[in-house]
């Protein structure tokens, strides 16, 4: 799943933490793959898996350039110290 964009956000879409985030990521230009938990098929399955890597809350959960970044806290963080955007141009998932 991780691999078709640079971006992955996975989320459920009654999480307004959620939206925040993938509207944060997607106001630097990017392609993101949203992936709603609840709508997906193994969407329990792909939880487990986000609260075993440590992302608790389960959702929001980012992948950029097909690395575990974080929760909200992570990505808000990273973009407060102005590292959220040279990690996408990393990834491919802008251009500057």
């Amino acid at each position: 799943m991780g691999s078709k964009k640079p971006v992955v956000i996975f989320s459920k879409s009654n999480c307004c933490i959620s939206h925040a985030i993938h509207m944060l990521i997607y106001s630097f230009g990017t392609n993101t793959s949203v992936y709603e938990l609840h709508q997906h098929p193994k969407g329990r399955e792909i939880e487990n898996a986000l609260l075993a890597l440590g992302c608790n809350p389960s959702v929001p959960a980012a992948f950029i350039g097909k690395l575990f970044v974080g929760g909200s806290n992570e990505v808000t963080s990273l973009n407060v110290q102005g590292k959220l955007k040279p990690l996408l141009i990393g990834a491919n998932a802008i251009w500057m």
